[in-house]
């Protein structure tokens, strides 16, 4: 789905526009991109737009799954107890429900939502299924947790491609990721493959097929807690530090990964749905009778360790940005 922000109400008729579609051709399992019932953006608005578990996309979810045959997974912002989660939920035809709270929200995202603890094993009528939501899947002890356990995974995904990402002034200059500096370099030159080759090392180490989907069109927002999120971008470029007083009327914008797709327990990809269109794909794959054991040793994922702990750091940035606003839940 195109992850444009809109109304609740016009992004669950254009999912369903979709799902439709699928079921007709035949799918029996459903997958729908992160935030898919609001679209993905950096804004106040996501504190308001936070659901309970029985709210209208929970229900909507539902009702979908029941009429037309289906299990179906996606993830939003759910509310529980005064804290908001980033919530993926797979719903079965016949209500029942599983869902699972993303573990580990990517830099600026900790200001909309709090980590959720352990993992989700769906006992599906279609297998036991395990679920991650985006910068999840780069964590492989998340992985390791689910090895053995599981005969096919599921990933929600909703990411930005950060690394090639443009900072646009109120001057109309634009800055481009790789100006800012040797770190920010580092970074870039290993994250193509974060949700593609790497992810499906990962799945075809646990021996079982993997669902991914993203959302795709153009990601574009202004920064929460702009003066320390700007500063800690621009510690490389010192050249750039005359424009932090305009923090605050900063635009970041990107394109998304788009890695949408179906691999086999092999990791090789049978379907991919094609760049910047709402679209879907479809592929039949074989569900071992019991959970496979991994192949051999987990291996590494594969990106900068300099990645991991800029995430650390803008989480760090931004969390008592959420604690603030939280309380006017």
């Amino acid at each position: 789905m195109i992850a444009e922000p809109a109304p609740v109400a016009a992004r669950l008729a254009r999912a369903e526009n979709l799902i439709t579609q699928a079921a007709q051709a035949g799918a029996q399992l459903v997958v729908l991109p992160e935030v898919f019932n609001t679209g993905y953006e950096y804004t106040d608005d996501n504190y308001r737009l936070a659901e309970p578990l029985d709210g209208q996309t929970a229900m909507w979810m539902k009702k979908v799954a029941a009429q037309y045959g289906i299990h179906l997974a996606g993830t939003f912002l759910r509310s529980q107890d005064g804290e908001i989660y980033n919530t993926c939920l797979l719903v079965a035809p016949d209500n029942r429900t599983w869902h699972y709270d993303k573990r580990f929200p990517w830099m600026w995202e900790r200001a909309y939502f709090r980590p959720g603890s352990g993992i989700t094993v769906a006992d599906t009528d279609l297998g036991k299924i395990g679920m991650l939501i985006c910068w999840d899947i780069a964590h492989p002890q998340l992985w390791q947790e689910y090895a053995g356990r599981v005969d096919l995974m599921l990933a929600s995904s909703c990411p930005p491609a950060a690394h090639g990402m443009t900072l646009i002034f109120p001057d109309d200059r634009q800055i481009e990721f790789r100006e800012l500096g040797a770190v920010m370099q580092s970074i870039k030159r290993s994250a193509d493959e974060t949700f593609g080759a790497n992810l499906r090392r990962q799945s075809s180490n646990l021996n079982v097929p993997v669902l991914h989907t993203t959302g795709t069109g153009l990601f574009r927002a202004k920064f929460p807690s702009p003066r320390i999120s700007l500063a800690s971008l621009l510690l490389s470029a010192p050249h750039l530090w005359k424009y932090l007083s305009q923090a605050e009327h900063v635009f970041v914008e990107s394109r998304y990964f788009n890695e949408t797709y179906i691999a086999d327990a092999l990791g090789k990809v049978i379907e991919r749905v094609p760049a910047e269109i709402e679209t879907f794909t479809l592929a039949e794959i074989e569900i071992p009778a019991t959970p496979p054991q991994p192949r051999g040793k987990q291996p590494a994922f594969g990106i900068s360790i300099l990645s991991y702990w800029s995430d650390a750091f803008a989480n760090w940035v931004v969390t008592p940005l959420y604690r603030k606003k939280k309380r006017g839940l």
